[in-house]
């Protein structure tokens, strides 16, 4: 389980995040939402050990994150890759890192699942569409099995029929791998329809933790509220139904 305990932090010298308690069970799915500046990225680099927290704890199974060598899926997909490496080459760097030899049938498997063939891995990052380059970075982060995948934004950069479907394979592989997903993303649509739980940022403060159905019902917050209504006239939710 990850578990974050009166989360402080900042960005130099300004305060970003401020006594930030959230909860994901292992093989769960939690879905941070937030108007920008939020804090959401922030959030995002305290989990990873990118950033040090100015107070509190962030914790997976009782130990430190870093253990269980979590993985991010970032919002700009090619910027994700190393434009003079091939997308197989960078695919294959997590399992290099921990020395672990690559397993083809598993690299197969997560490559039907996201419909990516093999030759398109041979190609560049500048060589394959944008949907293409994220379904590559997923990949990616799932290649060495982590427990633990962060979603940054992972669908703003994918046009509106592509975003759905990347959605529903992300959701499927997160059934097969059971991993725990840690979903950041200002798409209440996405995540009222794949999230367990929704977690309201606003300014570096939660306001509310709430089941998603529920918070789709009946927000616990008048932010919530307002976050759920403008996806109402938006026709978000009713898009990611």
């Amino acid at each position: 389980m990850l578990t974050l305990e009166g989360v402080c932090a900042a960005r130099g010298d300004r305060a970003v995040l401020h006594d930030v308690s959230l909860a994901l069970p292992a093989g769960g799915t939690l879905a941070v939402v937030g108007e920008s500046g939020a804090g959401k990225s922030t959030l995002i680099a305290a989990v990873l050990g990118l950033l040090r927290p100015t107070a509190g704890r962030i914790g997976w199974d009782g130990g430190p994150v870093r253990a269980c060598r979590p993985a991010l899926v970032m919002q700009e997909p090619r910027a994700a890759f190393n434009p003079r490496l091939t997308l197989r080459r960078s695919i294959l760097e997590p399992l290099t890192a921990r020395r672990m030899l690559p397993d083809r049938d598993r690299l197969h498997r997560l490559c039907s699942g996201l419909e990516l063939s093999s030759d398109l891995l041979d190609r560049r990052p500048t060589e394959v569409s944008i949907g293409q380059a994220q379904r590559a970075g997923i990949l990616r982060a799932l290649i060495a099995a982590p427990p633990l995948v962060l979603f940054d934004e992972p669908l703003s950069a994918l046009d509106a029929a592509t975003q759905k479907h990347t959605a529903r394979m992300i959701a499927d592989l997160q059934a097969e791998e059971g991993f725990a997903a840690l979903i950041v993303t200002h798409d209440l649509g996405y995540a009222a329809a794949h999230a367990s739980e929704i977690a309201v940022l606003r300014s570096g403060r939660v306001e509310e933790i709430t089941p998603a159905a529920r918070f789709v019902r009946s927000p616990q917050s008048a932010y919530g509220s307002r976050l759920r209504d403008a996806a109402l006239v938006l026709g978000a939710l009713e898009r990611a139904a």
